[in-house]
């Protein structure tokens, strides 16, 4: 193999048709020098340009509305992330080789990232917050990415047009929407920072910082480790660019990373600890080796093809059925894997860029790219965010070269180079809208990618917990049975489809498909919160509470909603002071629980403590304004304590939520009846009884007001009574007989 040939030392002139990559370190930092201090406006006007477009194609995600898979741990149903405070960070902090409420790996800033959303107002209902924070850091990775480029090809224009090809790209979409992967995002912007600081003083000559330098670039690290771990090989990443384009490798470069080697030792060490004793792992000879070498050319192959053409994009790749050379995709890798190999070390004769940028991709997502089992996709769109660094550089170097490789038609390759990258920017920006589009509404995210990937589990089960989050538990039902059918040993899908059996009422059903999923996963803590909640419903309440403390036993003080339940519990049976307890145990979890704070209004109310539960269901409406449950309980609440103008009031609070909460309509008929406002409670009654005709209790409060104004519509509600409850209906006809 031929070595590549540098040029003497001090000879600042590239000659017609060099490769890509061949300037001399020393003309390099000649020109990040000259640039920063004759250009330094022109730099920042490109940056915020760039970034100005990429936020603009971005802006749709603010108003994405998708849950998708995995975001129940990291926030949804995460005690800790909804208990913002010291307490909770400090437990993300410490837990490091076994996280309590997230399955997987030490992510300690992720987490606290999301923590901070959730105390901005960040909630199921509100996404903006979650969607702001990574669209910001996003459009910042951008920014960093034109920075490192520039330092290292000393050209500002083509490091931000490149810069921009990566902002607006398809591919780094999936990280953006989707909230648990703010790993990603976080991640790779402390990565780049540290690839900064160990860039900048190398080819700027501020030979008195590098020490500060230096330490900066390892802390960036260190963050970057703790936000995702699959930032390990950033090492690598350095020595990589030491040899090409710093052109600075030797032995004085590994001695110096040495720090960094060692942190990311044992990051890998607390990562595999970690991600084995919560989710689960396989080592690569648990999946052997011809497994492992046919993922290895697929993926490197995917994407590739991803890369360069950017459709038909999924948050679930799953493995090809079979995973050997029959299937057409692991036959194309293995085929592709075996010319690209043999032409990156023949470019070697050209250029170092090609050989060092691809390492740099492969060696970034190698952590991700399937040797160690630990997801049950092939690939996926966000393990090629920050490796795709390495392909930028190659695409940088390239452009860079290109119109010295023919000064007679300099400026001929200078105006095609920038038609090409403005046509690739507006077709990326198209790509990007259309998939971002997707998020905007969870059933037909999680349809357009079933269309893709028919027989994945984890999608239908995405989409019938988007189902239920509607309301519609019919459909729900269905997609939780598909996801079911196609992995019968998913504690996830079975314990879904359980809470939406006990939605419709299927509490038998319920409790079959928990148990299930607590077979498959003895520790799994929400089978065992359904689980109870079905007992409860079918009165087998000594059950219901034995399975709500084996809960809480595995998780203590981590589960709200486990405490909720087993309120609940006691509730059924009037132990209402087991239950303000339990409660309150749930609301010190969980200071914004609105379920907790309406059941313990509820309790208050039922042992006749009437203003704390006032009080309670205030804090409920805080957090929950458009709680119309809450409202109907505190009008009952104030009709108890006749304050029946207050009531009223509450009242048509709860219909402006619910126009067809009949019980409602009733609740406000009595309110003005007592205020004798008759004509008012004649209406409200008959509007409860349009919306349920068989209402027994709406006709018997009628008749009621009836005898004060017209003793025909009384007899006319007593017959109605008769058919619909008979106990009611005498009631009445004492009433009129007298």
């Amino acid at each position: 193999m031929s070595k590549t040939h540098r040029k003497p030392a001090g000879k600042m002139q590239q000659q017609n048709g060099d490769a890509p990559g061949q300037k001399d370190a020393a003309l390099l930092q000649k020109e990040v020098c000259g640039l920063s201090l004759r250009k330094t406006g022109l730099a920042a006007v490109l940056i915020v340009i760039v970034c100005g477009v990429v936020t603009a194609t971005y802006w749709p995600v603010l108003s994405a509305k998708t849950i998708s898979i995995d975001d129940h741990q990291y926030f949804t149903g995460n005690a800790l992330v909804q208990n913002p405070g010291w307490a909770s960070a400090r437990k993300f902090l410490t837990e490091a080789l076994e996280p309590s409420t997230v399955m997987g790996y030490y992510q300690p800033l992720a987490m606290i990232s999301l923590m901070f959303d959730y105390a901005l107002g960040g909630r199921e209902s509100n996404l903006l917050p979650f969607h702001r924070t990574s669209l910001i850091l996003h459009v910042s990775n951008t920014a960093l990415i034109i920075v490192l480029l520039y330092l290292l090809f000393g050209q500002i224009w083509v490091a931000a047009g490149v810069g921009l090809l990566f902002g607006v790209h398809p591919l780094t979409v999936e990280p953006v929407p989707w909230i648990s992967e703010r790993k990603t995002l976080l991640a790779a912007f402390f990565a780049l920072w540290s690839l900064i600081f160990y860039v900048y003083p190398r080819v700027t000559g501020h030979k008195s910082r590098v020490t500060g330098f230096y330490i900066g670039s390892l802390i960036a690290y260190l963050l970057a480790l703790m936000s995702k771990p699959t930032s390990v090989p950033l090492p690598a990443v350095m020595f990589l660019m030491d040899y090409w384009p710093l052109r600075r490798f030797s032995r004085r470069t590994i001695f110096e990373k040495a720090p960094f080697f060692v942190l990311g030792g044992v990051f890998a060490i607390i990562t595999y600890i970690s991600q084995s004793r919560t989710a689960g792992s396989l080592s690569p000879g648990e999946i052997g080796a011809g497994r492992v070498l046919l993922i290895l050319c697929h993926n490197i192959i995917f994407y590739l093809y991803k890369i360069i053409w950017p459709v038909n994009l999924s948050i679930y790749y799953g493995f090809p059925k079979p995973l050997g050379l029959l299937h057409p995709m692991v036959l194309a890798g293995v085929i592709g894997t075996c010319i690209l190999i043999p032409v990156l070390i023949i470019s070697l004769r050209r250029t170092r860029a090609v050989l060092t940028g691809f390492s740099v991709f492969f060696v970034a997502i190698f952590p991700t790219i399937g040797v160690i089992g630990f997801t049950s996709v092939i690939a996926c769109d966000k393990y090629a965010y920050l490796p795709s660094i390495g392909l930028l550089m190659i695409l940088a170097a390239f452009i860079r070269w290109l119109p010295d490789s023919s000064k007679t038609y300099r400026y001929l390759m200078l105006t095609l180079l920038t038609i090409t990258i403005g046509a690739l920017t507006v077709a990326e920006i198209a790509g990007t809208r259309r998939y971002l589009a997707r998020w905007s509404d969870p059933v037909n995210f999680f349809k357009y990618m079933l269309r893709l990937t028919p027989e994945s589990a984890l999608l239908h089960q995405g989409l019938g917990y988007s189902y239920n989050s509607l309301g519609r538990y019919n459909d729900a039902i269905e997609a939780c049975q598909m996801a079911v059918k196609f992995d019968p040993n998913n504690p996830y899908s079975h314990n879904t489809l359980g809470f939406t059996y006990g939605q419709v009422g299927r509490y038998s059903e319920e409790v079959e498909e928990c148990k299930q999923a607590l077979r498959i996963r003895p520790n799994y803590t929400d089978a065992y919160t359904n689980l109870a909640y079905a007992y409860s419903k079918l009165g087998r309440y000594a059950e219901a509470i034995d399975v709500c403390e084996q809960a809480i036993k595995i998780k203590p003080n981590l589960l709200p909603m486990a405490h909720n339940t087993l309120g609940c519990v006691y509730g059924e049976q009037r132990l209402w002071l087991k239950a303000i307890e339990q409660y309150k145990k749930a609301i010190e979890i969980k200071p914004d629980y609105a379920d907790a704070h309406y059941n313990l209004g509820n309790a208050y109310r039922e042992t006749g403590r009437y203003n704390e539960a006032i009080e309670a269901y205030k804090k409920a409406l805080r957090i929950k304004p458009d709680y119309a449950e809450v409202d109907y309980n505190l009008g009952i609440t104030y009709g108890r304590l006749n304050l029946w103008e207050k009531a009223v009031v509450i009242y048509k609070e709860a219909l402006k939520i619910r126009p067809d909460y009949a019980e409602a309509y009733c609740n406000l008929g009595v309110a003005y009846s007592k205020l004798h406002r008759y004509q008012e409670a004649i209406e409200v009654y008959e509007r409860a009884i349009k919306i349920e005709p068989n209402y027994a209790k709406a006709h018997y409060d009628l008749g009621v007001i009836y005898l004060t104004v017209d003793s025909n519509s009384a007899m006319q509600q007593y017959k109605i009574l008769k058919g619909l409850d008979s106990e009611l209906a005498e009631r009445l006809s004492k009433l009129i007989s007298r």
